[in-house]
C-alpha cells in the first residue's frame, strides 16, 4: 500500500460535521474500488490457490492461511468483468464479512485513505445489473471517482456456499 492520505487536499478546508471513513482502495482494470478498512484482515501477495470442484464460477478455490482454509473469490468474475492474467501487483484482500473469513483477488491495492461521508454519493440508478446492487456509493477523491463496495451483499454467506 502506498500511504495514508486524506481525500480533502491540504489547501482546502473541510467544514463538514459528518463521519470520516477510512478505506482501502484497489484497482480492477481502469476502475478504482474501496472497502472499509475495518473489514480488512490482511492483504497478501498472490499465492497458489487450490481449486474446489463444483464451486460457483467466481470462486477460484481455497487457500490455507495460517491453518485456516478460506475461500478465494475472483472479484473480476463476481462483478462481471473480463478476466486478466495475474501480475506482480495482484493481491488477495482477506476480509471478515459477517464472521466469514474469505479473500478476493484484485489487480492491485492502491492506498488507505480518509474520506468524509459528505463526499460519498448514493450509487447511480442505472438499471437492474447484478454488479450495481453491490455498490454502497461513489466517492469523489481528488478528481477521481471511487466505487464503494457493499461486502455483505457481494459476499453474503449464500454467495460462496
Amino acid at each position: 500500500m502506498n500511504a495514508i492520505t486524506n481525500a480533502v487536499s491540504d489547501d482546502e478546508t473541510f467544514e463538514g460535521s459528518g463521519e470520516v471513513l477510512q478505506l482501502v482502495s484497489f484497482q480492477l482494470g481502469p476502475e478504482e474500488y474501496a472497502i472499509d478498512i475495518l473489514d480488512v484482515q490482511e492483504i497478501i501477495r498472490m499465492v497458489e490457490i487450490t481449486p474446489v470442484p463444483n464451486a460457483p464460477h467466481y470462486v477460484e478455490g481455497v487457500l490455507n492461511l495460517r491453518g485456516k482454509v478460506i475461500p478465494i473469490i475472483n472479484l473480476r468474475t463476481r462483478l462481471g468483468l473480463s478476466s486478466t492474467e495475474h501480475t506482480k501487483d495482484t493481491r488477495i484482500v482477506v476480509v471478515d464479512v459477517a464472521h466469514l473469513l474469505l479473500g478476493f483477488i484484485v489487480d492491485s491495492v492502491e492506498e488507505v485513505l480518509r474520506l468524509p461521508e459528505e463526499l460519498i454519493e448514493p450509487p447511480p440508478s442505472i438499471g437492474h445489473g447484478r454488479a450495481d446492487e453491490f455498490h454502497k456509493g461513489v466517492g469523489r477523491v481528488e478528481g477521481r471517482l471511487l466505487i464503494l463496495l457493499n461486502l455483505e451483499l457481494l459476499f453474503g454467506v449464500g454467495a460462496v456456499c
